[in-house]
């Protein structure tokens, strides 16, 4: 039993000695005041959890051409609003509104795409949601 009672314990201080990647609230690392408008094409979708990714290629306000990253809601409730890996794909274009990033120029939460028709997706924002608020 003690032998038991050890290996539990040693298991349990091995975890928290292994660093994790945490879930940030939406204030940690975007600046609601701060927001962006990128027009551009799709360079990939990264449909991943705990958030999808979006890299578009647009202008930034000097003109100067990045690549973008959008962070999207998760997979789960991007599908629950008519989403799937395949909605854009490379070339596509695309205007994207959100959050820049507390921390990187190129780096922001998408709030909504709005797609070459016209019509305009929830990119499923944390912001939009509440958590972390």
């Amino acid at each position: 039993m003690n032998r038991l009672l050890a290996c539990v314990i040693a298991t349990s201080m091995l975890g928290l000695s292994i660093p994790g990647e945490a879930h940030h609230s939406f204030a940690a690392e975007y600046d609601r005041d701060r927001t962006i408008t990128v027009t551009g094409t799709v360079d990939r979708l990264e449909w991943t959890n705990p958030h999808a990714r979006l890299y578009v290629n647009g202008k930034d306000e000097t003109g100067k051409t990045q690549l973008w990253d959008f962070e999207l809601g998760p997979p789960n409730g991007l599908m629950r609003n008519g989403w799937s890996r395949n909605s854009l794909q490379n070339g596509h274009k695309v205007t994207v509104n959100g959050f820049r990033s507390k921390t990187s120029t190129t780096v922001a939460n998408a709030r909504t795409v709005t797609l070459a028709d016209g019509r305009q997706v929830f990119a499923g924002s944390s912001f939009d949601t509440g958590s972390g608020q």
